[in-house]
Order: structure tokens, then C-alpha cells, then sequence
């Protein structure tokens, strides 16, 4: 199907690894002109070909959103599409955390700044060049943890919760504009986040006497009842937010994908 992608302009946030570098390698596939924002580029995103800008950028400074947005307009000349990918653990922060007195107000703020006014800020900038084209498509990466509230990382999954109202906000306001606004929520994705040393499922590893492997493969997918059974693999989080940046999607807005092996049970 020819998602009629091709020549579009998109930002993607947290682009160096995990989903964002599955949505960027999906899009450039497709055509799409892309500017990569992440805090430092990867050999993994340096192999990409395609109309490709690396911008370095740290979400927690108030300035990179709009910098990043900028740097695409000058680049190429305007902006269709914007992936807001970057989120999880904010830079030197890790995860899981168990309790709701675990997090200080310090952890809250950062987490806050990175997984909700980071994405404010983008989408701020976005508006005015995507209606100087007559539109374009936003896309949040949530979580399913919006809406399953739990003790374990109780701030990220208010600041994932606080991300989806925005959402739903905005595609009320723009959509009459063409400005579409969707989210996408995965469930445990198998990214660094989980894999890296220290990350998640060593940190659930520890906790449960067993190894990394075990968790990646069994623990985890058992513990977040996962009807797959498997961690999500990125790509396949890339590949809804494609058809979701497309004018295949013109009439969806304002909508939550759940992409999350069957981890979100309620309706």
C-alpha cells in the first residue's frame, strides 16, 4: 500500500535507538525527508540512508524542541509530520521504581520535563509550519501505563497519562485546521531501556533472584501478562505510527493505539 508519504517532512525525537530508530529507518523507506533528534547520534542511525539530518539535542533544555523544529524548517523547507518518540527514564535515571515514595519531587519534575513539557514544547513549535502547509499529523508515544494506573513508576505513568489528555486537547482544537493528533501506547517494547545493563530487566532481575535473559524472555511478559508472551518488537510500533502519519489516516484523530502484546485488558 503506497502510504503516500513521499517528500513529506517529519521530526522524530529519541531517533538514535529503540522505536524512535525503527520509526525513522520506517519513514525514510517510505520517502519521508527526516530530522533525527537525539542527544547523540548511533552507528546504527549514521547507517540509515535516505534524506537524513542528525540534530543533537537534549530534551531537557526548553530551547531544543523549537531549535529542532527550526532546523527542519530550514532544512527542508517546512514540516508535514511529528514524531514525539522521546521519553522513559529521563538522562540518568533508572527504572523500574516500585513505590510512590520512591520518586522525590525532584525525580517528579524531571520526569515531567522530559515526558510531558518536552513534547509541549514541540508541538508548540510544530503548529505554525504544519498549517503553512495546510496541515500535518502529530504522533505522542505514551504507554499503556496511562491507563493502568500502579504503584511501580507511578510518576512516569501520571506524566504518560498527562501526555494523552494533551493529545486528545489538541486534535480537538487543530483538527478542523488538518492538524491530526494521535498516540500511540506500547506495552514493555524490547528496546535499551529493557536490554541495557542496569536498565529494567536487570533492576527486575534482582528483584525476582533470576537473570536478565529470564526476565527479557519469560519474568516480564508473565508479570505484565503479556497474551503474546514476547516483549513488543519495535517495528511494529513504527509501522502504525507510519500509517498514522499518512494520509491513508485522515479521518483518525484524536485516538490511542494500544501496540502491546495484550498488555492493556480493559475496554
Amino acid at each position: 500500500m503506497d502510504l503516500q508519504l513521499s517528500g513529506r517532512v517529519a521530526v522524530v525525537t529519541g531517533a538514535s535507538k529503540g522505536i524512535g530508530l525503527a520509526v525513522t529507518r520506517t519513514l525514510l523507506g517510505e520517502g519521508v525527508r527526516v530530522v533525527a533528534a537525539s542527544r547523540k547520534s548511533t552507528p546504527e542511525l549514521d547507517a540509515l540512508t535516505g534524506d537524513l539530518v542528525h540534530v543533537p539535542a537534549d530534551l531537557m533544555d526548553p530551547e531544543a524542541p523549537g531549535q529542532i523544529v527550526e532546523r527542519a524548517v530550514s532544512e527542508f523547507g517546512g514540516l508535514d509530520i511529528l514524531v514525539n518518540n522521546a521519553g522513559g527514564p529521563p538522562p540518568g535515571v533508572a527504572l523500574p521504581r516500585f513505590s510512590f515514595m520512591a520518586p522525590t519531587d525532584e525525580d517528579w519534575r524531571v520526569m515531567f520535563e522530559f515526558n510531558l513539557f518536552s513534547v509541549v514544547r514541540a508541538v508548540r513549535a510544530a503548529i505554525t509550519p504544519m498549517l503553512a502547509r495546510g496541515g500535518g499529523s502529530i504522533v505522542n508515544i505514551s504507554s499503556g501505563s496511562a491507563r493502568l494506573p500502579a504503584p511501580m513508576n507511578v510518576d512516569y505513568n501520571a506524566a504518560k497519562a498527562g501526555l494523552n489528555n494533551l493529545a486528545k486537547a489538541l486534535s480537538e482544537e487543530f483538527a478542523p485546521q488538518g492538524i491530526r493528533v494521535n498516540t500511540v501506547s506500547p506495552g514493555p517494547v524490547r528496546t535499551a531501556w529493557w536490554t541495557e545493563s542496569g536498565g529494567a530487566a536487570d533492576i527486575i532481575a534482582a528483584q525476582a533472584g533470576t537473570d536478565r535473559d529470564s526476565v527479557i524472555e519469560q519474568v516480564a511478559p508473565e508479570m505484565m501478562k503479556l497474551s503474546t508472551g514476547r516483549l513488543v518488537d519495535p517495528q511494529e510500533i513504527a509501522d502504525v505510527v507510519a500509517l498514522l502519519a499518512s494520509p491513508r489516516s485522515a479521518s483518525t484523530t484524536g485516538a490511542d493505539f494500544a501496540v502491546d502484546g495484550g498488555f492493556l485488558k480493559q475496554i
